[in-house]
Formats: C-alpha cells, sequence, structure tokens
C-alpha cells in the first residue's frame, strides 16, 4: 500500500510517498480504507524524531482517519465491510490502509464528510479527556483554553459551552480571538498585543480567576498562569510549544491556592483507557454533530501530495481549526 515516510529525522522535505506492507489485523480490528486523516502537532513532532510512536505501534505519522471498512476480524461486531467510520490511532494514519481496534472506531455523524470526519477524534476525544476525565469541569465554572483557535482549542470551546461553562481563550491575532468567539468562546484575547492575560482573566472572572486552564503552552505561561488561577483550580498541561523548564515556580501559590497541577496525554494511553474515552464521548457528545450543536473546525484540506506544504502550514501557525490530508 502506499504511506507517506519519513527518510531522516527532520524537516518537511523529509516527507515522502513509498510503499509498504498492508497491516495485518487481529481478531478485534477493523482493516480500514483511508479517505482522510488529521494533521496534529504531534506528527510534527515525530517527523523530527522527537515523539516516537509507542512501543508496537506503527512507525507511520498520523493519530487520525475517516475512511471506509474493508474488512472485521472474526471478533468485531461493531462493523461491516463498507460502513463509513472515523477512527482515533496511535499511529498509521498517513497511509492508504490502517488497521484499528473496533473500539477506537466511531461511525461517521450524517452529514459530515470524510475529510470533516478526519477532524474530530483526535482532538474532541483529547479535549474530552482533559476538560472532563482529568478536569471534572462543571456547569458555570471559567475555563481558560489557550491557543484558542487550534483544533484542541476550537473543540475545548465547543465541548465546555455545551456544558454550561464559561469560557476565556487566548490567541495569537485579532482575527483568531473573534474565529474564538464566532464558536461560542465568551471571552479572547490576542496574548500579542495583551500579555499580562492573567490580569485579563481576573477582570473578566470578577476576580475569581479560571477554575480549569487547559495548557498546551508550558513554561513561557507558567507565572502568568499561577496568577490566573483560582482557588481549587485544576491546571492540565498538554503540550509544551513554550519551552520545558521553568526557571522558578512559586509553590507557596499553589499551596494557598490548592491548586491541582496535571500532565496529560492520550496517545501513550491504555487500548481499555482509549476505548472508554471512546465509549464516553460516543454516549454523551457523537450525536451533537448531527445536530449541529457539535461541528468539527476545517482550517484547510490539503491533498495526498502536498503533505509536506501541509505540515509547515501547522509550523508557522496560520490554521485556525484542524488542517486534514486528504487521502490516496
Amino acid at each position: 500500500m502506499k504511506a507517506i515516510l519519513v527518510k531522516s529525522p527532520g524537516s518537511a522535505d523529509q516527507l515522502h510517498q513509498g510503499e509498504v506492507a498492508t497491516p495485518d489485523m487481529n481478531d478485534h480490528q477493523i482493516l480500514m480504507k483511508v479517505k482522510a486523516c488529521g494533521i496534529n502537532r504531534a506528527d510534527i513532532l515525530q517527523r523530527e524524531g522527537k515523539y516516537p510512536p509507542p512501543q508496537g505501534e506503527s512507525n507511520i505519522i498520523g493519530l487520525e482517519v475517516a475512511g471506509m471498512v474493508k474488512e472485521v476480524g472474526a471478533a468485531c461486531t461493531r462493523f461491516k465491510p463498507g460502513d463509513k467510520v472515523f477512527a482515533l490511532l496511535a499511529g498509521g494514519g498517513y497511509a492508504e490502509y490502517v488497521a484499528v481496534d473496533e473500539r477506537l472506531a466511531m461511525p461517521i455523524p450524517e452529514g459530515l464528510s470524510f475529510e470533516e470526519a478526519a477532524g474530530v477524534a483526535e482532538v474532541f476525544l483529547t479535549a474530552h479527556q482533559t476538560l472532563f476525565f482529568v478536569a471534572g469541569l462543571k456547569k458555570h465554572e471559567n475555563i481558560l483554553i489557550h491557543a484558542g483557535a487550534s483544533g484542541v482549542g476550537t473543540a475545548a470551546i465547543q465541548l465546555a459551552r455545551l456544558v454550561g461553562a464559561k469560557t476565556l481563550i487566548t490567541a495569537g491575532s485579532n482575527e483568531k480571538v473573534e474565529f474564538c468567539r464566532a464558536m461560542g468562546a465568551d471571552h479572547g484575547v490576542n496574548y500579542q498585543q495583551s500579555p499580562a492575560f492573567d490580569q485579563w482573566v481576573k477582570e473578566c472572572t470578577n476576580g475569581r480567576g479560571a477554575d480549569v486552564i487547559l495548557d498546551p503552552v508550558g513554561a513561557s505561561y507558567f507565572e502568568r498562569n499561577l496568577n490566573a488561577i483560582g482557588m481549587d483550580g485544576r491546571w492540565i498541561i498538554l503540550a509544551l510549544m513554550g519551552g520545558a523548564k521553568v526557571p522558578e515556580v512559586k509553590l507557596a501559590k499553589v499551596l494557598m491556592k490548592r491548586i491541582t497541577i496535571s500532565g496529560s496525554t492520550l496517545r501513550a494511553r491504555t487500548l481499555d483507557y482509549k476505548a472508554a474515552l471512546v465509549e464516553d464521548f460516543t454516549a454523551k457528545f457523537l450525536d451533537h454533530f448531527a445536530r449541529k450543536s457539535l461541528k468539527p473546525v476545517i482550517d484547510r484540506v490539503f491533498p495526498w501530495s502536498k503533505v509536506a506544504q501541509a505540515h509547515i502550514y501547522m509550523e508557522q501557525n496560520r490554521n485556525m481549526g484542524k488542517i486534514v490530508l486528504k487521502g490516496v
């Protein structure tokens, strides 16, 4: 089968099309013909050699796909050949075919294209895990979402809005701030123009601060997040776009505010954990896509042959929402 491969760890020009064996299936897996796959920042890190796949998973890049079921394993009961599905992966998405445990696949909601469905699994399940499994976000709480115009950011805005939370976002341009407001964010700030977002959070929440912080930035925002978070706040670190080392941490504030700081990833979680996450998301939120109360936010769809350009586009932080690669 055809697949996008990496010649050597490095820049986007190391991506190329090659031929590899079609993946083998076990009894609990389905084989999907990939029609589209989502692009994520983890893909860039893997391409650079900084984020290898979990042991036993495909070395091919790609964490989410949408397509058609081609074959089903002997123990599969949820899908049949010809079904339209999208799925969460630990790797292997930039390929013509992918084998995935059927518990990690979901039926494509009515009205969604393959390209739209390919932009759902990774970001919505990451946001769902962060907001509800880890942070326990509740109605009327304040959530601060950094990188609000990103794929995870736009998913988190929508999910938080559905449960009745008040959403505050940071983004890197006025255009992105307005984009997030259109998605349902209650308040937004351009961190390029107003870097002191901690004071802004206090103003927006009448001094209460953020009950939950969704943080893909890390070190460069640490001090301001510490100021912005409220009593008993839950601070979830998803990525380290702003660095991994904080020169000095004021632990007294952590104690005084009774802050919980958690790190959260999804790719390396166990199969059973991911299956439970998919099941919970499916039961609570999947129908909302057909109702249009949730929607995948697709910035651009690149053809398979333009995968390097798609990576560069993400690296330049130009996207608002998901970047999707149209399959072979």
